[in-house]
């Protein structure tokens, strides 16, 4: 039996929230659509306040972005692409070409091939998240991608030094200061001077998640993505200051980001309500923190691990922290979730920013099917026949003309028909079957 200590926002709500941003959205793709890159400068200017001749950056301005930062910020820049860029080689070592003889003069096989241009989002207008250049842009370089194209909006009326520096050690090949729905939309749909792409990925406002929903299908696209989400998942073996500061941690991403608590302790569900209230107080972004404790923070205190792998699975959340004596039981057990973070020595922002798992994840219950974005994200996995022989040709062909006709399809009938009368002498009237 589960208790509910505290709950979040009515669901209701949030929903009316999405309409109203689903018809801004569609308008302003509408806009890019029909006028190109003149719409894309006037929704920069109306929503970020940035104007320029052009907003691909230059060979100089990138150079002058790498001179401010520091030797130790870039150092811990390239530490961090290496981390992703080594687990994403060990994904793509898995990801193997195959051919096989399946039955005698029958090959199938299939191959890996790299999509061929990707539009990789960095959000930054209210914080500078260049790790997000790291998981896209260098995941989709281990991948083979021989096209990567960056978008990025100006961090506080400039260029994002940060950022425009990951983009460019990750390894893009054209950046572009240029961020929300004009920047999905002129990556998707393409201007007269922003030539578009084959897929877009990375994570953004509600805004941006909604531009690629809506683009889906023109360009492939990694994954639909919601408001950051995290469930922390705890016994009585730690403590409410872990547990409270693990939560906030993701908050902080903005006002309406879930944060959940799932324990077998109600005393550390207490605790842990009371320490995030004190912590609250002095965190520097308690502003949009304690916004989304308020409205899609969630205490859940359960019976036991069982009944806490069922909620988990039914919450379906994109991090899930696990702090229990036996977090192994929850990796055996659980199914849904974006990524797991295992005992109380790792946490989401571990992940969120250097140890080399992907920190684009699914959102909103869609970890029910789908996982994160990854090498294979970035891969068509396209399969290819050959028969090598004659018998094998007629062999397959007789049970194609069969199957044919249970199905009523003449035409598809005659293309193996015409090759079992061409390999096998038979003589097949046109229109009828191999018995």
């Amino acid at each position: 039996m589960v208790t509910r200590l505290k709950s979040g926002r009515d669901a209701a709500a949030a929903a009316g929230d999405d309409r109203k941003i689903r018809a801004i959205v569609e308008q302003l793709l509408n806009e890019i659509e029909q006028r190109g890159d003149a719409a894309v400068r006037e929704l920069s200017v109306r929503f970020d306040r940035w104007e320029r001749e052009d907003f691909r950056l230059t060979d100089q301005e990138i150079r002058d972005c790498l001179a401010e930062l520091s030797t130790r910020d870039l150092d811990d820049i390239r530490f961090a692409q290496e981390q992703v860029r080594n687990f994403a080689l060990h994904q793509r070592a898995a990801l193997q070409d195959i051919e096989v003889e399946t039955l005698p003069g029958v090959i199938l096989g299939h191959r890996n091939i790299p999509v061929q241009s990707v539009g990789c989002y960095v959000p930054g207008g209210k914080y500078p998240l260049l790790a997000s250049a790291h998981m896209s842009v260098v995941t989709a370089k281990v991948a083979g991608v021989p096209r990567i194209v960056t978008c990025a909006p100006p961090y506080q009326g400039r260029l994002a030094p940060a950022i425009v520096a990951a983009q460019h050690l990750a390894g893009a090949d054209v950046i572009y200061c240029l961020g929300g729905v004009q920047a999905v939309g002129a990556m998707a749909l393409g201007t007269e001077t922003i030539e578009k792409v084959d897929m877009l990925v990375g994570p953004g406002n509600a805004y941006v998640a909604e531009a690629k929903r809506q683009l889906f299908g023109r360009v492939g696209i990694d994954l639909f993505a919601g408001p950051t989400e995290t469930l922390v998942i705890a016994d009585d073996s730690v403590d409410a200051e872990l547990c409270a500061t693990d939560l906030l941690g993701q908050a902080e991403h903005g006002p309406n980001s879930p944060a959940i608590l799932l324990t077998t302790s109600e005393r550390l569900a207490r605790e842990t309500m009371a320490e995030v209230e004190r912590l609250l107080r002095i965190l520097p972004t308690a502003e949009i923190a304690r916004q989304a404790w308020a409205d899609y923070g969630e205490v859940l205190v359960c019976a036991s691990d069982e009944e806490m792998v069922r909620e988990a699975d039914r919450i379906a959340s994109e991090h899930v922290q696990v702090m229990t004596r036996d977090p192994d039981y929850f990796l055996q057990h659980m199914t849904n979730y974006g990524a797991l973070f295992l005992g109380p020595r790792t946490n989401v922002s571990y992940g969120d920013k250097v140890i080399g798992t992907n920190h684009t994840l699914p959102t909103k219950k869609a970890a029910r099917y789908t996982g994160g974005l990854w090498v294979g994200k970035f891969l068509k996995t396209v399969t290819y026949q050959r028969i090598a022989t004659d018998e094998a040709s007629v062999m397959i062909g007789e049970y194609c003309s069969r199957l044919c006709r249970l199905e009523g399809f003449v035409g598809h009938g005659e293309q193996a028909n015409v090759r079992v009368r061409r390999y096998g002498g038979r003589n097949i009237p046109y229109g009828g079957v191999a018995e």
